[in-house]
């Protein structure tokens, strides 16, 4: 029984976890909380988080084949951590799926609204997107929102710069948020 669920898996799993884990990192860099003010709080960590993936998995289906089998597994490596990292809180198995779902949810509308703004070159549509995403209803600090658009935006330019054999061996590379003008 074991050896179907290894059939199951996705030849570019490891890949897919290897980006996600560079997403996380980067959406870890203490500036974005120290200096952006991004809320240092579960729900703060996730729209980061999913900023990342989003800008990651953009590039990826831009890409031929490999690409956009890669951009399902970062977005199964994201679901699958949210749904350990939930269960690792105490919440409920029954809970757990309606949490997961939920969460897919709102990355999947944040991904949307990110995308229209930054494929009509929109500077204030991306930063009130993001503003309302990250800052959920309270007044992002002053400049904050504009900023974090603005590196979102230098994010998606560097990932441009990543050739799909790079990515498809479980490597991106992200600029450090104050490096890239966050």
């Amino acid at each position: 029984m074991a050896f179907l669920g290894l059939l199951r898996r996705s030849r570019y799993e490891r890949a897919g976890f290897g980006l996600y884990k560079t997403a996380v990192d980067a959406a870890r860099d203490p500036y974005l909380y120290r200096v952006l003010g991004v809320p240092d709080t579960l729900d703060g960590r996730f729209d980061v988080i999913g900023l990342h993936v989003v800008l990651l998995i953009r590039r990826l289906q831009t890409l031929p084949e490999p690409g956009p089998a890669l951009a399902q597994t970062v977005f199964d490596a994201m679901f699958s951590d949210m749904d350990l990292n939930l269960r690792e809180m105490g919440v409920g198995d029954l809970a757990v799926g309606k949490r997961v779902r939920a969460m897919w949810e709102a990355l999947h509308g944040r991904a949307q609204a990110y995308e229209a703004a930054m494929s009509n070159d929109d500077e204030t549509a991306l930063a009130a997107a993001i503003a309302r995403n990250v800052w959920r209803g309270s007044a992002p600090p002053a400049g904050s929102a504009a900023a974090l658009a603005a590196l979102a935006r230098a994010q998606a330019a560097h990932l441009d710069g990543q050739d799909l054999g790079r990515l498809a061996a479980g490597r991106a590379e992200f600029l450090r948020a104050e490096e890239a003008g966050g």
